[in-house]
């Protein structure tokens, strides 16, 4: 809670300075008839400590569950110095740096953010930033419409491996643009796509194949197969990527031959606490040859006169810049703070610390999955390497055991049964370097004293 400092004798000297008599005169233009007289049904104030207190009381009611759901947003350890540095006022009251020589700090920043998201996603050039991680899939193929002129069709490849949540997104985005969806099958023994799936293309005019790695299952595609398949095809690759995972998996830079055109991703990972969804900000980078079809912010690099290093918005083809029909996007929110806790966390972190949450988020799953699968009536749906997280069928609908689990304190997982109907009753879980194996052996008991309780009903 920020604390105002004004004295009353503070407050009288600048409406003296500007020539008003009262605070009241500054809204004199609104009507009468305009205002209210009185705010009813609003509490009665309260004072510092009670509203401490109060909001104290709620955080209480909401709990802190074990979290074993990921989907896209994960729990990771966020280290104390991420926010304390974020959250100063140089940061946190800053806005778009438009201006450079008022902004050197912030640009410099973000410049920084942009290098190390090109070296982690071994791409040549990042932009910074974009909403969120669905939002920019949907930019992506946008994008990507632009930068292939070999493509009239529209055509964007998504495998139904690619979270559901982001093809709805990129479809809200961009269909209404005239792209064109389609969704390519994948196979429900290995829960990833094979690449003869996309045979029934050869031939065709196709603008862009999206491939997700690791894919929503958590499952490894092979995307240098993949990748190459499109290639020769003069079809361009998305890759949508979670940041963490590329400190131990190959980078899209390097798919294949030549390496995806474009990255993508949600930026959560890195620094950005869960809180109930969001704000979160999304990543995107590519390739050089594709940099002026690039939504979004860039910031480049240069010398003065005087040979000193120094920092500015460049390339910036968005509507309020150039004309309408020339722009490459309308985005106009950079998720300028949790992008600077995001530069932060990975300054902090290393490479070497990256690779070890990394390293321990994979070992958690194992640990987890193997846990839950000595569950009677429990097992692993898919044989293969994975990230991050699993699949796990039950042999109860999962839904009301997700609800006994809640009433436990546990949030058990993602329910697929809405989005992959074709997998029974599957469950998909998740864990990071904040589990224990205390944690994961009480989510074990749990959920076979559920799937008892069941049974029993």
């Amino acid at each position: 809670m920020a604390f105002i400092p004004h004295t009353r004798e503070d407050v009288e000297a600048m409406l003296a300075a500007i020539g008003v008599g009262s605070i009241e005169q500054l809204f004199d233009e609104i009507p009468a008839n305009l205002r209210l007289g009185a705010l009813v049904g609003v509490p009665e104030s309260l004072s510092e400590m009670e509203i401490g207190r109060l909001m104290a009381e709620r955080a209480r009611l909401d709990g802190r569950p074990l979290c074993f759901i990921g989907a896209g947003a994960y729990e990771h350890h966020i280290p104390a110095a991420v926010w304390a540095i974020t959250t100063r006022g140089e940061f946190y009251s800053a806005y778009t740096p438009y201006q450079a020589e008022a902004s050197q700090g912030t640009l410099q920043l973000l410049y920084e953010y942009q290098t190390m998201m090109a070296s982690l996603t071994g791409m040549d050039v990042s932009n910074a930033s974009m909403y969120d991680g669905a939002s920019a899939m949907g930019e992506a193929s946008l994008m990507a419409v632009r930068a292939n002129r070999r493509s009239r069709s529209q055509r964007i490849l998504v495998p139904s491996t690619v979270s559901p949540y982001y093809r709805k997104a990129a479809s809200a985005i961009a269909g209404n643009q005239g792209l064109v969806f389609e969704e390519v099958p994948y196979c429900t023994e290995e829960g990833r796509i094979l690449p003869c799936a996309l045979d029934r293309y050869d031939g065709q005019d196709v603008t862009a194949l999206i491939i997700q790695q690791p894919n929503f299952f958590g499952r490894l595609e092979d995307v240098d197969a993949l990748c190459d398949w499109a290639h020769a095809r003069n079809i361009l690759v998305v890759a949508v990527v979670n940041p963490t995972s590329l400190a131990l998996l190959k980078p899209p830079g390097t798919w294949g031959t030549k390496g995806a055109d474009i990255a993508v991703g949600e930026g959560q990972p890195l620094g950005v606490p869960l809180s109930s969804g969001g704000p979160y900000f999304g990543f995107m980078t590519a390739r050089m040859e594709h940099v002026r079809q690039m939504p979004g912010r860039i910031v480049g690099r240069t010398v003065d006169a005087a040979g000193r290093a120094g920092f500015t918005l460049t390339l910036q083809a968005r509507e309020q810049h150039i004309r309408r029909a020339k722009a490459t996007s309308n985005i106009c929110t950079n998720q300028g703070l949790l992008v600077t806790a995001a530069t932060v966390y990975l300054s902090l972190m290393g490479p070497a610390g990256l690779e070890r949450v990394a390293a321990a988020s994979h070992a958690r799953t194992r640990e987890l999955t193997d846990a839950l699968t000595r569950v009677p009536g429990v097992r692993r749906l898919f044989r293969g390497p994975v990230f991050h997280e699993e699949v796990v069928a039950i042999d109860r609908p999962v839904a009301p055991v997700l609800e006994s689990l809640a009433a436990r304190g546990i949030v058990g997982g993602l329910d697929l049964s809405e989005h992959y109907p074709e997998l029974g009753q599957a469950l998909l879980v998740c864990a990071t370097e904040t589990k224990t194996t205390a944690d994961i052996e009480r989510y074990a008991t749990a959920l076979a004293e559920c799937l008892r309780a069941a049974r029993a009903a």
